[in-house]
């Protein structure tokens, strides 16, 4: 449900448009990073709520909430209403990322977390396969308030699913103390960082508005981390970014999510503005992606577990390279399915099948039970921020241009940014990803088999400090 919400969005961007005429462009892009925002920002303390107070719990308000927030959003009557009901709808979402998936990680062994993972990340690929036609369906049957009504009864039958399903699990040794001052802190400075990119294009990049913006996110973000640091009981550990594959998988996961979704978010518009086609002949000529996508995950899952998260991760960088190239090389403003966007979509969506469920398996592989909601969450306000980046950046840059040939070449500038995330992503983890037995020493203390080797034989992590 989470994923078609975004893509389903993306074939909607027009019609909420002649909907709402009086609204610009800026405007209507916070129907989407609104969203991505509100969810980011409550990430941090919706993770701890679930550790503390059961996963199952927050899990199933966030669903409550989430359905709440679809009906308002489809009954919106301006757009200032509409933005509004995204971000009540954005509290369900937050609620349910972490706890969904510490709810999935404590359900399976360590050895069986990757394949289960894999799952995961297929059943999210043909979400989102599928999301782009089923909004045009929608769209053409109802109208674009469809595309969120549509949510209601999947999260109702969700809901009375998961009380009976799913098992309640709880954070061990979990505080009931903690630092909320740090939530608008992180909030508003997430909030002014994402003003700055959303609006920098009306208000001018360089002027006083968007660099007061940018100034007091840094300075709030800054606070964060500082409060983060001192307190004694922060809302996240940043110890957990002393697990080096915890903080490489999050820089990775931003460079790939700023690619994909700056591109994906545009295209549907591009296919319907310049090549004249309908929302649902372009929500189906979106699709063959992403159900490769759905079909890699799976595979690469248990593939993960033998050989490691680094090498497919590389490749799925490296795919979406060539991705970007075809689309540079061979997409126009004629209409050309098979040579202008098919090839470029099949490979794209080897570079997500390669990528999304892996990067979490990545993220989150050195992380130990106790922490795997508060992990979770960060993880997660990493992936939200990197998605209201990479849409903020693309509707920043391809606005509304004023003829085909502009609207080709706003793409084009699209696509070498994606570019450049991508083979920024191929880099990362060429160099930086650690192998699973290198690694194995950071993880954070964790009972010892006694089929293990002796303690004398176990190797600890030098750190520089003299300590080790």
């Amino acid at each position: 449900m989470v994923a078609m919400e975004i893509t389903i969005i993306s074939v909607a961007r027009d019609e909420l448009a002649r909907a709402f005429p009086s609204a610009t462009a800026a405007t209507l892009s916070w129907v989407i990073t609104g969203y991505n925002l509100g969810v980011a920002s409550l990430l941090l303390p919706a993770g701890w709520l679930a550790d503390r107070y059961g996963r199952k719990r927050v899990f199933l308000f966030g669903l409550v909430g989430f359905a709440l927030g679809s009906l308002l959003s489809g009954c919106a009557p301006s757009a200032g209403f509409l933005i509004a009901a995204r971000v009540l709808q954005s509290i369900g979402g937050a609620c349910q990322y972490p706890a969904g998936l510490a709810l999935l990680l404590s359900a399976f062994p360590r050895d069986r977390q990757q394949a289960a993972i894999g799952i995961w990340g297929a059943v999210a690929g043909l979400a989102a396969a599928l999301a782009p036609s089923l909004g045009a369906v929608l769209i053409q049957g109802f109208g674009w308030r469809a595309v969120f009504l549509v949510n209601v009864p999947v999260a109702a039958w969700a809901f009375l699913a998961g009380r009976v399903w799913i098992q309640e699990s709880v954070g061990e040794g979990v505080s009931s103390r903690v630092d909320l001052l740090s939530v608008p802190l992180a909030s508003l400075g997430v909030g002014s960082l994402l003003l700055a990119v959303v609006q920098g294009r009306d208000w001018g990049w360089l002027s006083p508005a968007t660099l007061v913006a940018c100034l007091v996110g840094v300075v709030l973000m800054l606070a964060f981390v500082v409060r983060s640091r001192v307190h004694p009981e922060p809302l996240f550990d940043l110890k957990l970014f002393r697990l080096r594959s915890y903080t490489i998988a999050n820089i990775g996961s931003v460079f790939f999510l700023v690619a994909f979704f700056s591109w994906l978010i545009v295209l549907p518009e591009y296919l319907q503005r310049v090549w004249g086609w309908s929302v649902l002949k372009s929500g189906f000529a979106i699709a063959p992606g992403p159900v490769l996508s759905s079909v890699l995950s799976v595979t690469n899952g248990r593939l993960a577990a033998r050989i490691g998260h680094r090498p497919i991760l590389m490749a799925g960088g490296l795919f979406g390279v060539v991705a970007c190239l075809l689309h540079l090389a061979f997409t126009g403003t004629t209409p050309s399915y098979v040579g202008g966007l098919l090839f470029a979509n099949l490979v794209m969506g080897a570079a997500a099948g390669c990528s999304f469920s892996m990067l979490v398996g990545a993220c989150m592989r050195d992380v130990q039970p106790g922490r795997l909601g508060m992990a979770g969450a960060g993880r997660t306000t990493v992936f939200q921020l990197a998605i209201a980046l990479g849409v903020a950046v693309a509707i920043g840059v391809v606005g509304r241009p004023g003829g085909p040939m502009e609207a080709l070449d706003n793409m084009r500038t699209v696509w070498w940014i994606a570019l450049i995330m991508y083979a920024c992503q191929v880099a990362l983890f060429a160099v930086a990803y650690p192998d699973e037995m290198l690694n194995a020493p950071m993880r954070e203390q964790a009972p010892v088999s006694p089929h293990r080797l002796p303690a004398v034989f176990s190797v600890r992590p030098l750190r520089g400090d003299g300590e080790d």
